[in-house]
């Protein structure tokens, strides 16, 4: 596969710019009964992340392309198949090869939504 399904992408799940991390990346979010989010990310250029951190913990999985997560100065590349486990309150960033498809399940809410 070279996309997530269409039904996961419905206009109503997708993360708006001005919640993004990375700039020209398509998103789109899911929220659990408990309040615990997955997020679907599509990198459709070269991009990097802005630095952040979350109150909560983050499970990370690479689909397709390449990830490189930053946390406490070390770089962990994330080819498809790849997961990391990202604990709350660490500082974090990433860079995304064009073709990257990631998924994120928080411990928390990640997306506000509109």
């Amino acid at each position: 596969m070279y996309d997530f399904p269409e039904f996961m992408k419905s206009s109503k799940n997708r993360i708006s710019n001005k919640e993004q991390n990375t700039q020209d990346i398509e998103g789109y979010y899911f929220t659990g009964a408990e309040g615990s989010q997955m997020a679907f990310w599509t990198c459709h250029a070269d991009r990097t992340s802005k630095i952040h951190k979350h109150e909560f913990d983050e499970y990370m999985v690479c689909v397709s392309g390449q990830y490189t997560v930053i946390m406490d100065a070390k770089e962990y590349v994330l080819n498809p198949g790849d997961e990391i486990f990202i604990p709350k309150g660490i500082e974090q960033w990433g860079r995304c090869i064009a073709g990257t498809r990631t998924i994120h399940a928080f411990g928390g809410k990640r997306i506000i939504g509109e």
